[in-house]
């Protein structure tokens, strides 16, 4: 484990920041990876995020080995379970889905990876990983078995990230999860900036005035909207530009 918090002061550095999300079980190859690495960098997004809820190590061992031969991109694990780890990041966003009650995905998972993880040369960042209601059953949420908290419960989203703060956690990660309808509502990034900690956003993000309403947050996460149109890169290259 490495000893340096280079990839979490990027994050908390400044706002609007675009993160990629790879999905190894819909990109795994490098007829599937290439295009995309070379659009993601054209575009100048911040990092790549890789990992999904039900990705194999094989698949997750295989997708990352490609990332990393193809682009100097940071690459930030973003993982579905134990399995899901790899020396060849740059670092690996250690989830505790504290918006659920499953105790496999507060605590289980992570005593799993533990010794692995704790040997590896890589920043591992501890994160509050809330699930919010995008109008969807999201695959993170069956998959947890856990119920995410309704977008409009504000009180209970601040007091939630709040324990996680109190816990240690270094960053708050709001998930709508993979396909949502809805995005994380701007609300509730502007109540939780009260907590000094950096703020991810995934989920639900299909446009550029998503974006642009998200911005106060400090990473913003695509994964869908890419996978059904990687043009959509260019789009973001502009707002990149802007921002």
């Amino acid at each position: 484990m490495l000893n340096t918090n280079e990839i979490y002061n990027h994050f908390a550095a400044r706002t609007g920041q675009i993160a990629i999300l790879i999905d190894p079980d819909k990109f795994n190859t490098e007829k599937l990876l290439l295009p995309l690495l070379k659009k993601a960098e054209f575009a100048k997004v911040d990092y790549l995020f890789v990992g999904g809820s039900t990705v194999t190590r094989k698949a997750f061992t295989e997708t990352i080995a490609i990332i990393k031969k193809n682009t100097i991109l940071p690459i930030v694990l973003f993982p579905g379970a134990a399995h899901q780890v790899s020396e060849d990041a740059d670092a690996l966003l250690y989830l505790s889905l504290i918006s659920g009650r499953n105790p496999e995905y507060l605590i289980g998972q992570h005593v799993l990876s533990a010794n692995e993880v704790y040997d590896m040369d890589i920043e591992v960042i501890p994160t509050a990983y809330i699930l919010i209601d995008g109008g969807t059953k999201s695959s993170v949420a069956y998959v947890s078995q856990t119920t995410p908290i309704p977008n409009d419960k504000e009180t209970i989203i601040l007091n939630t990230a709040k324990a996680g703060v109190l816990q240690g956690k270094k960053l708050l990660y709001l998930d709508a999860g993979s396909g949502a309808k809805n995005h994380v509502p701007a609300k509730v990034i502007t109540i939780l900036k009260k907590l000094n900690q950096p703020i991810i956003i995934g989920g639900g993000i299909r446009s550029i005035e998503s974006l642009k309403e998200l911005s106060a947050a400090n990473v913003l996460v695509i994964g869908n909207r890419i996978e059904e149109e990687i043009d959509f890169l260019l789009d973001i290259k502009e707002f990149v530009g802007k921002n």
